[in-house]
C-alpha cells in the first residue's frame, strides 16, 4: 500500500450510534487511499468499543484520538488529531456527517496548492437520520431524492445539494450566495497549510470555531473554493445541549481580533507560545 494520501478527521462526542453510520460511508468511498482519524472530545467507552468493532470490519484504517471530558473542547482534540494525521492533505467532517460515495473523489479532485475547499451539507430530520441502515449507505439510497421523499423529505431548493449534476453543479457552486469558508462538517486543506497557521484557537468554544481557522488562512493568502454542491454529505439530525451564549459571543471578539490584526497564526493553537 502506498503512504497515506488523505487523512480524514471526524470529530464526535458521545453519539455512536451516528458515528457507526458515518464510518460505513467511507468504507464505500471510491477512492481508497486514505486513513480515517476520529477526533474524540471525551466520548464514554460505548465509543471506543465501536471503533475498536468497526475497525475489523472496514478496509481503511482508523485512528482514535481521545482525551478525558472536560466540557466542550472541538478545538483541544481537533488539534491532536491534526498532529496524529498521516497524509499530507487533510480532510474535516463531522460524527453525524454520511459522506457519498464520491466525497473524497471530489476533495483529491480539487484539491489545489494555495486553496482550501469549502463544501455544505444537507440536513435530514430525526425521522430520516433514525431510519437510514448501513444497507441504504452501501447502495447509496439514503442520497437518492425520491428514497428520500418516500420517507417523508419536504421538497425545498436545498435539495439541489444532494440532485445537482455536471452544468448545475458547476453553475450553484459559482452562484451560491454562500461564502465559502472553513467548515467543520466538510472542508479540506494540505496541513502544511493548516500546520502554518498553527490550527484551531484552543480559546475558542462553540460557534464559528472553525471558521476563524479560515479566517486565518485567508490572511495567509490562501484562496477558497467553493464545493458545496459537488462534495455532498448528509447531516444527522441531533439537539444541541452545548451551546450558550456567552460562547459565541466570546468566539466573536476572537475572530473581531483576527480579522483587526490581520492574524495569519495564533499562539492558542496546536504549538503555544
Amino acid at each position: 500500500m502506498n503512504a497515506i494520501d488523505i487523512s480524514v478527521i471526524i470529530s464526535t462526542y458521545n453519539n455512536p450510534e451516528w458515528l457507526e453510520k458515518v464510518l460505513w460511508s467511507y468504507e464505500y468511498q471510491t477512492y481508497k487511499n486514505f486513513e480515517v482519524v476520529i477526533a474524540d472530545d471525551g466520548s464514554d467507552n460505548k465509543t471506543k468499543e465501536l471503533i475498536v468493532a468497526i475497525s475489523k470490519d472496514v478496509s481503511y484504517p482508523i485512528q482514535h484520538v481521545w482525551h478525558e471530558d472536560n466540557g466542550f473542547q472541538k478545538t483541544v482534540i481537533l488539534n491532536k488529531a491534526t498532529v496524529a494525521s498521516k497524509g499530507n492533505y487533510v480532510v474535516y467532517s463531522d460524527g453525524d456527517c454520511i459522506a457519498r460515495q464520491d466525497f473524497l473523489q471530489v476533495h483529491v479532485t480539487k484539491r489545489q496548492s494555495g486553496y482550501f475547499l469549502s463544501g455544505g451539507y444537507f440536513k435530514l430530520p430525526m425521522t430520516i437520520s433514525q431510519l437510514i441502515s448501513k444497507d441504504d449507505i452501501k447502495t447509496q439510497r439514503c442520497f437518492d431524492i425520491n428514497w428520500l421523499k418516500q420517507k417523508g423529505l419536504k421538497a425545498s431548493f436545498k435539495t439541489n445539494k444532494i440532485t445537482a449534476k455536471g452544468v448545475k453543479e458547476k453553475l450553484l457552486n459559482s452562484f451560491t450566495p454562500t461564502t465559502a469558508t472553513w467548515n467543520g462538517h466538510n472542508s479540506s486543506g494540505f496541513k502544511t497549510d493548516i500546520i502554518k497557521a498553527n490550527g484551531y484557537d484552543e480559546r475558542m468554544q462553540y460557534g464559528g470555531e472553525d471558521r476563524e481557522l479560515g479566517e486565518r488562512l485567508f490572511n495567509a493568502g490562501i484562496k477558497a473554493k467553493q464545493i458545496r454542491y459537488s462534495a455532498i454529505c448528509l447531516h444527522l439530525d441531533h439537539a444541541r445541549g452545548y451551546v450558550k451564549p456567552e460562547m459565541i459571543e466570546k468566539n466573536l471578539k476572537i475572530r473581531a481580533e483576527t480579522k483587526q490584526n490581520k492574524s495569519t497564526k495564533t499562539r492558542f493553537g496546536i504549538l503555544k507560545s
